[in-house]
């Protein structure tokens, strides 16, 4: 899979960073230690959101999408307006799906 990544600064909230990838753990790994210079100064980096794709090549060129003037604007109404999902999904995913009710 080839990941497009959107991550925010813990130290200044303002900071945002997009960025590709096809390992999302080892990436985010790298922001944190500092190995990539453009989020080096900014770090603890955490994970917003991300988005999963089949093709690199489509995975790229959103990237490259995200980071013009029009990306901009849509990941802002779109993608960084939202909670980050971490806060929230992972009490979700843990709770069991209620059974569906009996057919009377």
């Amino acid at each position: 899979m080839h990941y497009v990544y959107l991550i925010q600064s813990g130290l200044l909230s303002d900071h945002r960073y997009a960025g590709y990838t096809d390992d999302l753990r080892k990436r985010l790994a790298d922001h944190n230690t500092g190995k990539n210079v453009s989020t080096a100064d900014f770090k603890p980096w955490r994970l917003h959101t991300y988005l999963a794709f089949s093709s690199k090549r489509q995975a790229l060129a959103f990237e490259r999408y995200l980071k013009s003037g029009s990306g901009h604007a849509f990941a802002n109404k779109h993608l960084w307006q939202f909670p980050r999902r971490s806060t929230c999904f992972p009490s979700v995913l843990r709770k069991k799906p209620a059974p569906f009710p009996a057919r009377v």
